[in-house]
Order: structure tokens, then sequence, then C-alpha cells
């Protein structure tokens, strides 16, 4: 393994949230691009890549964070500005609804015609108000060396039964092993509870809907809410702290935990590859399916994306094309592809897509192969952040005893429908 070593990149994310730059003022007749990121673990990247576009063009490339949680609330205060981003981003279909108006049509633009496939364009009618530009999946990473240090495989984890069986006794024998807990603290904090509240709860809406053989709903059965509970009871019980302490924990209390040896799974996605690597070497890291109990033999990595590139239709014309070729670029030059796929670790839609370093795309690809079955993102259907704010408050009150199962539930299916009445 190689020296363990923690960065300030969550620290950085977090101030380039709260202090937001003034956007640079050009001379008149000159474009510029404002990114508003979506990603904290992928700023200094976008920070590198926006100067040395910069370098390369003369153009002016200014990259805004928005802190773990916070993207939607940071748009809205930022297009209210004069200066408001060029570039930013929606998470699907629900998301379009609050900035269609906002968005510029892309389907006679460069970047569209380097998609691999329309399916990657997110479409309104006729018009493409977002392009996708990177795919990802989630499921339970694993320290490989810990994991044997206990007595197991990856072989002896293939279902939701091997998994509990093999977290239990890591727990059991956690002080002999010394570690904290079999999984990281399922923190609950603003920046880490979308794990939960969005990625876990994917999967109980993602076996309803296959049941059901839709792609969305105005109202949800809840049939799978149980191995929900059994998945999350999981993770609080075999952990590193006690289920009351996660209202406080973070993101960062989580990595850090894998990081650190601490805990052998971590429920997080492929965008934490690069961060990862920095301490791990890629035969000790792996990644496995979060085994739900349902279809486990067939079940693959959740694989999709909610990440759509939409350009400010409001900013000037100049800015406009500015923007457009940056985006560009990003996708199709030496430069741009090579950073998105070695230094953000991304799969992006594009034709000239560099070959991924990242180990956990790889595995998403032999899983594939394998005939395993991608889990799909259908979280981008949840009717609103409100919804998942109420799964996620139920969820932590759950933990901690203050409020019961029951509560979660009703947020799930109750406020599943309210919400989406509202919508319609």
């Amino acid at each position: 393994m190689k020296m363990k070593k923690l960065t300030a990149m969550g620290m950085a994310a977090l101030m380039a949230a709260t202090m937001i730059p003034a956007v640079p003022v050009m001379a008149e007749g000159e474009g510029k691009v404002y990114y508003l990121n979506f990603k904290p673990e992928a700023d200094e990247a976008w920070q590198n890549l926006a100067k040395a576009y910069t370098e390369e063009t003369g153009t002016e490339v200014t990259v805004v964070t928005a802190a773990s949680g916070q993207y939607e609330t940071t748009l809205q205060s930022e297009m209210a500005k004069s200066d408001a981003p060029t570039l930013f981003q929606v998470n699907g279909p629900v998301g379009l609804k609050n900035w269609k108006d906002y968005c510029y049509d892309l389907k006679d633009s460069e970047i569209f015609s380097q998609l691999t496939s329309d399916a990657y364009a997110l479409k309104d009618g006729e018009s493409v108000p977002g392009i996708a530009y990177v795919i990802e999946s989630y499921g339970l990473i694993v320290n490989k060396t810990l994991l044997e240090k206990a007595g197991y495989t990856l072989d002896d984890i293939k279902s939701y039964d091997q998994l509990k069986a093999v977290a239990d006794d890591i727990q059991s024998k956690k002080d002999e092993l010394g570690i904290k807990g079999a999984f990281t603290s399922a923190g609950m904090d603003a920046s880490s509870d979308w794990r939960f509240k969005t990625h876990l709860a994917n999967l109980p809406i993602y076996y309803e809907y296959k049941d059901e053989g839709v792609d969305d709903a105005a109202e949800l059965k809840g049939t799978y809410l149980e191995n929900y509970k059994n998945l999350f009871d999981l993770y609080i019980t075999d952990s590193t702290c006690d289920p009351a302490e996660l209202s406080a924990k973070t993101a960062d209390d989580s990595r850090n935990e894998f990081v650190n040896s601490e805990a052998v799974f971590y429920q997080n996605g492929s965008w934490e590859y690069a961060e990862l690597a920095k301490t791990f070497s890629d035969d000790e890291l792996a990644m496995i399916p979060i085994y739900f109990g349902v279809d486990d033999e067939n079940q693959g990595l959740a694989t999709g994306t909610e990440n759509y590139w939409c350009v400010n239709k409001n900013a000037s014309e100049e800015d406009i094309q500015a923007t457009l070729d940056f985006m560009n670029w990003c996708v199709t030059s030496e430069e741009g592809t090579k950073s998105m796929a070695e230094d953000m670790g991304f799969t992006i839609p594009f034709k000239t897509a560099v070959a991924p370093t990242n180990v956990f795309v790889k595995q998403d690809l032999e899983n594939t192969e394998a005939g395993l079955t991608p889990v799909s993102w259908n979280f981008t259907t949840m009717p609103s952040e409100e919804w998942k704010n109420g799964v996620g408050t139920a969820l932590t009150a759950y933990a901690a005893e203050t409020g019961s199962w029951d509560d979660v539930v009703s947020a799930f299916v109750d406020n599943w429908a309210m919400e989406k009445a509202l919508t319609e």
C-alpha cells in the first residue's frame, strides 16, 4: 500500500463553494466561460483543465465548485447575478423542469455530434437542452487487503446474505483486526446523506420499476422498502460509529475512515477512484454491487448518469460560443479527454474518449461482459429535493432511535405521491 495521506481537496472544494469568486470582466466582444461545477471531488482537476484551456486559447474560464449537496441552492443564487454561469448542470428530466427556460438548444452543436449515442442527450421535445458528460458507477468499495486479513475474499460475497454474514463477522472481531467497523460511517450530514437518500434509495425504486415495467411512476407501492431497511440497518450496525452520531458525520469522515483502513466497506462511486488511488494500489481496491436480496446473482453495479451539461441561453452570444468551444475541447482534445479519464476518473460518452484507468470503471465493464445487469439510475425520477430531504431526515431519526421505520416508509411512499402530484 502506498503511504497514506489525506489531501486538502475537501476543504478546497468547500472554500470554492462558500467563497464564490467574481467572474472576470472581459473586454467587450470577448467571450468568457463560467462553469458552475457539481463535483467537489473533481474541483482540482477542473481548475487545472480551465487553466490549460486559457493558456492555449486565451479564453478566460472560471470554475466554481458548489459544496456537496448544495448545488441547486448555489445555482439559484448564481443565476440571479448579472455574471451568471454560462455552463451548469441538471440531474435529468426532473431537474430540467426548473431550468429548461435557461437552456440553450444544443441539437446543432459540435459537442452533440460527438456523442456516441443520442441516448446521452437530454431531450425536451425536438430540442436538446442538456448533454451527459460522464457515465459513472457506484456500489460498495472494498479494501481487499483488510477483507483478506479478516479471512475472506470477494468470492465470499455474492449476495446480501453473504455480505451480512461477512460484515457481522468482521464487526465482531474489529478490535482483533485493528479497525473501527465493517462499514464506514453512513454520514447523514448534507455532504454525505445523498449516498443513502438518493443512491441507496435508488435500489427499491429500480426493482419496483422493473416489476411494473415502467421508467417513472406517480405513486410507489414500496415493495422493496424492507430490503432498503435491511441494508441501512447493516450499514449503521456494523459501523465505525454509534448510529446516534450519524447526523454529524460528513462525506470526508467516511472517506477518511476508508483511507485510514478503519473500515472494509465504503458505499460510493467510481468518482472516488482518483482520490483513493493516492493511497491504494489498484489491486487493493474493488467495487461490488450493493446486494439487495432481490436478484443478487444477476445484479451488477449501479451505472448511469445524472450529470447533464447545459448552456445558459441568457448569456451573451460571445459567451455562449466560448462555452460551446470549451465544452467541445474538453471532450475532443488530447489534454481534455486525458484529464477527464485519468484525473477525474470519468468514462465520457463521446467518440474521442480515452480508455479509463479507473479500476472501478473497468470492473463495471467486466461485470457487464460477464452477463450481470447494471442497476439503472432511476433516482433522476425522484420528484424533488424536498422528497429526498424528507427521506434523509426520516433515516437520520430512525438511526438515532428518535423516529421509526414507519416514518421512513411514509416519507418514501406518501411524500412521493404528494410531490409528484405537485409537478403534474
